[in-house]
């Protein structure tokens, strides 16, 4: 599932205190101190983390602070905090990173053991039923695009997830760039017309893709401003134009193969299983990405379960951290009902 180190501690943890939760993405970092009953003893949030701009340390220097509040909050020391931490983390695509993260994450001394996966793994647990045996698949597009599943025996169904050179298409930034490309081709002449050419443009306030083109190039529009130009796309699908539309379908196919693929890999296209959808674009809920998901799913595994998470991730990590530590169904329905 993921990766564990452990060491010996000379000293015992406190005793209320049984796992150290934390959900890292990119852009926030949310910590749980979690107690053996499964309540909730602390908590705090944190900034983003992101290893591969300011290297591994830094990055968990940020999950550090984190901790810290968390564990004032909870009343605890932060060394041997708890015995186990459950870290799930963005950027951890890879076991060879996955190794290195929970290398680094133990050396801060915060549990006896640690255990790092993909943040993705998060969200599929986030999303079952609190005293549920980790089964099922969870296909998450947010910023990127990810797909993990999970049996109750700790086999996995993964993929790399690291953009274009690992396959993947989709993700809420790659949906913007779609749409540019397509409204740049159409105003220009070399694409078939679309209403993008001005509901691009039209969300900055400028009155061609020719502008928005340059704004963006010349930094007038930053970098980061064009993941919203997604909801502008599903605007625009919506309204019925044929070009947005084919490019939400895309994302469709996208998230079904994905989970039709990892469901394979696991021995469960033809039993009912949950298929949980996560990440800001597809816990929006478009109607027609909904629909075209649910029809795609309904061809290739037709006894699987959509189902949408809205749970914060770091509940997931928090119940990852209970299976592992062998917590009874009470616990884990304290902690999912704090999180309800």
């Amino acid at each position: 599932m993921g990766v564990s180190v452990a060491v010996s501690t000379a000293g015992g943890t406190v005793g209320r205190a049984s796992v150290l939760a934390v959900d890292a993405g990119n852009s926030k970092t949310d910590v749980a101190v979690i107690g053996a009953d499964g309540s909730v003893l602390g908590t705090a949030r944190g900034g983003g983390f992101q290893p591969p701009v300011v290297g591994i340390e830094a990055a968990v220097d940020v999950l550090a602070a984190a901790v810290a509040e968390a564990a004032s909050a909870a009343g605890l020391p932060q060394r041997d905090l708890v015995g186990h931490v459950s870290a799930c983390l963005a950027n951890a695509d890879l076991p060879v990173e996955e190794r290195e993260l929970a290398e680094a994450v133990q050396a801060r001394g915060w549990g006896r053991t640690t255990e790092v996966r993909n943040d993705t793994f998060a969200i599929l647990r986030a999303g079952l039923p609190s005293g549920a045996e980790p089964r099922g698949v969870a296909v998450v597009c947010g910023a990127g695009i990810n797909c993990v599943g999970m049996l109750p025996d700790g086999r996995t169904a993964r993929f790399p997830a690291i953009g274009r050179i690992s396959g993947d298409w989709g993700g809420g930034s790659g949906l913007a760039e779609e749409a540019l490309w397509f409204a740049a081709r159409a105003e220009d002449g070399r694409g078939e017309p679309t209403e993008l050419v001005r509901t691009l443009p039209g969300h900055f306030g400028l009155g061609s893709m020719y502008e928005l083109i340059e704004a963006l190039h010349l930094g007038h529009i930053p970098f980061t401003r064009r993941h919203e130009l997604t909801p502008v796309l599903f605007a625009t699908s919506a309204a019925g134009d044929a070009v947005a539309h084919s490019v939400v379908d895309r994302l469709a196919e996208e998230v079904v193969v994905l989970a039709a693929v990892a469901l394979g890999k696991l021995g469960l296209l033809d039993e009912e299983v949950p298929v949980l959808l996560g990440g800001s674009v597809l816990a929006a809920r478009h109607p027609q990405l909904d629909d075209r998901i649910a029809e795609l799913l309904a061809a290739r595994a037709p006894k699987a379960v959509i189902g949408v998470v809205t749970a914060p991730p770091v509940l997931g990590a928090a119940l990852l951290g209970l299976d592992q530590v062998g917590a009874g169904a009470e616990a884990h329905a304290r902690l999912g009902a704090h999180y309800a």
